[in-house]
């Protein structure tokens, strides 16, 4: 079993990595820009599907993996910020609040053309966070390369109150929503009493 992982994201591939799941990585070419997608769940869904797509399109068998993180607060769709100014305002923004965290996943089969895709969404509150605090967070660097500009696996667990769902999904791979798909499309692994032979 070969599976590629259609993400540039140390922390996806630290998650396979920690699950015991061999992979390669080869990063997608795409504009995550989708048109008027309005709908959090829909937005998740065209990009990891668009991720999925570019990336098989170079391969010839084996199955790729593609992710997109997006968190919600409100009618608000945040992303990545755009640089400290726009993580300052999304840390004010979340400060003190409840937010979803919304992954779209697609595990695509090359050599059939099959492909399952599934939903994760976690709730999660932070702590109160003073102007000090959030600037000296931005100041870390942490928060610049993370939808909602924080990193639960990181500095950010010192002011994240509690969570609803799943956790792995906050960092980026929800693992028990993988192996749904995983199952759905018979992809062996060592859960399976087979070998994940990356070969």
């Amino acid at each position: 079993m070969k599976l590629i992982l259609a993400s540039a994201s140390p922390r996806r591939a630290e998650l396979l990595r920690q699950a015991d799941i061999l992979f390669e990585v080869i990063k997608p070419s795409i504009s995550e820009e989708v048109g008027d997608a309005n709908d959090p769940e829909d937005l998740v869904r065209q990009l990891a599907f668009k991720k999925a797509l570019e990336v098989s399109s170079r391969l010839k068998s084996g199955y790729v993996l593609s992710a997109d993180t997006i968190v919600v607060y409100g009618d608000q769709i945040l992303g990545k910020p755009s640089d400290p100014d726009d993580a300052r305002k999304m840390l004010r923004m979340l400060s003190g609040k409840q937010h979803t965290v919304i992954t779209g996943l697609v595990l695509k089969d090359i050599s059939t053309g099959c492909q399952e895709i599934g939903i994760s969404k976690t709730r999660v509150w932070l702590k109160v966070l003073t102007e000090q605090q959030i600037n000296a967070y931005v100041a870390s660097g942490e928060p610049m390369d993370k939808a909602g500009a924080y990193g639960i696996q990181g500095k950010a667990a010192l002011f994240t109150e509690k969570i609803e769902g799943c956790y792995f999904n906050v960092v980026g791979l929800p693992l028990s929503l993988l192996f749904e798909l995983m199952t759905r499309l018979e992809v062996p692994t060592w859960l399976s009493g087979k070998d994940d032979d990356n070969g």
